[in-house]
């Protein structure tokens, strides 16, 4: 897709609740492959990694590139997201690692900003080498405070903080371990929450039970308060609620199953949120499972 096409089989998010989309690959073009997927897809919103996802490297964009993604988006009302490095990770007691994490963020949000994107997930981490929670939790303090007062700009994307399936040492895992994280970094005014479903359902919050999502969702708002949430990872679970196992299946196939989704659509916390599957089973899996979504949302 380039700045000049009007191609319709990208839908207007505009005119929905919550527009359904997914991670598209992007090597090769952000906008020229990037937007092409999404299309396949008859995405309402998109997610991309502007760097690779386990490394460090922080490279320029393609200038043209960034401009026709920019402006597609614009035109469509199509909600772009990036998703940071996964190696990324404020609560490390390795010096070299923290560091590392302020450069590889900072370089995502610049590139957020240069496309245009809304915001940019971050995994929440954890506290590594025997640390407590709390010294880890003051350490980012340290280093992300600081890269959350550089979002001065209208056009900057929030930081938005994705909770783990609580695997070892993690510092948010559950939702009221918000709390604590959004406390650390003084709620700043830019920062979000990015709630993945299958993390929190390996974590231990079951969805799948009666009312499971909406108490979810519930929990989460005390902890954050209200409109914090921004941006929502539809995943559904090859594991049982509670395995703090981060294995992502197809909507309806896995441990969640389709109901809570169509829960998730009507609770009030989730009103104009964008969501974006990361689900298996390449364009194929994709496609069915941004339809089986916008099914349920019809109610």
């Amino acid at each position: 897709m380039t700045s000049s096409d009007t191609s319709p089989s990208v839908l207007s998010p505009a005119r929905v609740r919550n527009p359904v989309g997914a991670h598209i690959p992007v090597a090769g073009g952000l906008a020229k492959v990037g937007l092409a997927y999404a299309a396949d897809l008859h995405a309402e919103s998109v997610q991309v990694f502007v760097a690779n996802p386990r490394g460090w490297a922080t490279p320029d964009g393609n200038p043209r590139q960034d401009e026709e993604f920019r402006e597609a988006c614009a035109r469509l009302a199509l909600p772009a997201y990036v998703h940071a490095p996964y190696l990324i990770n404020f609560g490390s007691h390795t010096e070299a690692t923290a560091e590392k994490s302020v450069e590889s963020l900072r370089h995502s949000l610049r590139r957020a900003r240069e496309i245009g994107a809304l915001g940019v997930v971050v995994h929440t981490g954890s506290a590594t080498g025997g640390r407590t929670r709390a010294v880890a939790l003051g350490q980012l303090r340290e280093l992300l405070l600081p890269l959350l007062d550089e979002l001065t700009h209208d056009d900057d994307p929030y930081l938005l903080l994705e909770s783990t399936a609580g695997q070892g040492a993690s510092l948010c895992a559950r939702t009221w371990d918000f709390g604590p994280y959004f406390e650390a970094l003084d709620s700043h005014p830019m920062l979000g929450v990015c709630l993945d479903t299958c993390h929190i359902f390996a974590a231990g919050h079951d969805l799948a039970g009666h009312g499971g999502m909406k108490e979810t969702l519930d929990l989460l708002v005390d902890t954050v308060g209200a409109g914090r949430l921004k941006l929502i990872h539809a995943n559904d679970s090859k594991d049982v609620t509670g395995a703090h196992k981060d294995r992502h299946e197809n909507i309806g196939a896995g441990h969640i199953g389709a109901e809570p989704f169509r829960e998730l659509f009507s609770h009030p916390a989730t009103e104009g949120v964008p969501l974006v599957i990361e689900t298996p089973g390449g364009k194929e899996g994709h496609v069915a499972d941004v339809a089986r979504l916008k099914e349920l949302r019809e109610g």
